[in-house]
């Protein structure tokens, strides 16, 4: 096989197939260029302190450029409707979040549920959380500011069977307006905020920058692929060919070995008396 791939009639076509599949891996190259500068790494200033209403609106879904992101807003607590969500993790460590009911008033009016702080235990929690809305209860109303991370509504948790009906797991807006007091069909934020400063009696939640996304495209990507397939289909070929021509002249060459056999058979043969 080797001599035939030496002769000049398959020198050539290899010539060619290589040629072929230098175009197509320069064409695959291209895809992936294509694919790095169509690429979009996501950064957003969530460490800047922006304005609630600049970003989100009550009864509307959360936009992306307003998920984590740090911001201020006006309003005023509703005491009462401050509660307890089990189960979350600051660093590391299992306890309890102080959740609460705000107003807002600097931006379209709407609830909007309001992280405390955090504590280890229950207990702690509830003082926290009971103190709170006394402190409240005797600021009349009173407007206050409000600055931490914005984030998504949580998808509210069914509590297990034996455990306590009312428990929460999860800072879902959908369930939390079933629990505040005489809260019918008004607007209400669809995610919460994490404040920076955590009441008294609770530690600080730590809410962690979000880190910056790289999105590739991928169509690109799949494109450059298939030519790379493409150039090493383009070898496959020309071997092939090779090959099959090998065969063909290994099958003539017994085909007319055979009938020499034949030939020669036939004139060694004796006549016939």
């Amino acid at each position: 096989m080797l001599q035939m791939m030496l002769r000049p009639r398959w020198v050539l076509a290899l010539l060619f197939a290589l040629a072929v599949a230098a175009g197509f891996a320069l064409l695959g190259q291209w895809q992936i260029e294509r694919a790095v500068e169509q690429s979009e790494t996501i950064e957003r200033p969530t460490e800047e302190v922006l304005p609630l209403g600049d970003l989100v609106e009550p009864d509307m879904a959360t936009k992306q450029i307003a998920t984590a992101q740090r911001v201020e807003v006006h309003g005023t607590f509703v005491p009462g409707d401050t509660v307890l969500v089990e189960g979350r993790l600051n660093d590391g460590a299992a306890g309890y979040w102080v959740v609460a009911h705000l107003e807002v008033t600097d931006a379209a009016a709407g609830g909007l549920p309001v992280a405390l702080g955090w504590a280890a235990d229950r207990e702690a929690a509830q003082s926290a959380a009971d103190a709170f809305d006394i402190s409240v209860a005797q600021a009349d109303s009173a407007e206050t500011q409000v600055v931490g991370r914005f984030l998504p509504s949580e998808a509210p948790v069914a509590p297990d069977e034996d455990g306590d009906p009312f428990a929460m797991t999860t800072v879902a807006v959908a369930q939390l307006i079933n629990v505040w007091v005489d809260y019918d069909d008004r607007p209400v934020y669809f995610g919460y905020i994490t404040t920076t400063d955590a009441a008294p009696g609770l530690e600080a939640i730590v809410s962690p920058p979000p880190e910056h996304t790289f999105e590739l495209n991928w169509l690109n990507v799949f494109y450059a692929v298939e030519w790379v397939v493409f150039a090493g289909f383009a070898v496959y070929l020309w071997y092939r060919l090779v090959r099959d021509a090998v065969e063909r002249e290994a099958e003539e060459a017994e085909e007319s070995a055979a009938e020499a056999e034949a030939a020669a058979a036939a004139v060694d043969e004796p006549a016939a008396p």
